[in-house]
């Protein structure tokens, strides 16, 4: 997975579909959720994962209206297509990026 910040996000979701984890190191939801998307980011071909620290990417985060952690962003070619609140199964999760693919 990569890391996203307030200088390189933009850049790096603007081609392509990407997932985007909004979470904070302290969140244990986010600790829960983030070897799912690991997995998803090897298993998934043409799905770029990301993560964005919501702690140290604060203008992303308000720009992005992220209101609770992890939030999952789902974008193409830059714009935001579909979201997810919370951790969710790593099946439930496939199933909801199935119409994305």
């Amino acid at each position: 997975m990569r890391e996203l910040t307030d200088g390189t996000f933009g850049a790096g979701i603007a081609e392509g579909l990407h997932l985007v984890e909004f979470g904070a190191r302290w969140c244990p939801p986010c600790r829960v959720v983030e070897p799912v998307l690991e997995e998803l980011d090897r298993e998934l071909p043409g799905l770029v994962v990301s993560r964005v620290d919501v702690d140290a990417s604060p203008a992303v985060a308000r720009d992005a209206r992220i209101m609770s952690a992890p939030t999952l962003n789902l974008y193409r070619d830059g714009e935001l297509v579909a979201q997810s609140v919370g951790a969710r199964p790593k099946s439930r999760l496939v199933t909801w990026l199935e119409p994305h693919l």
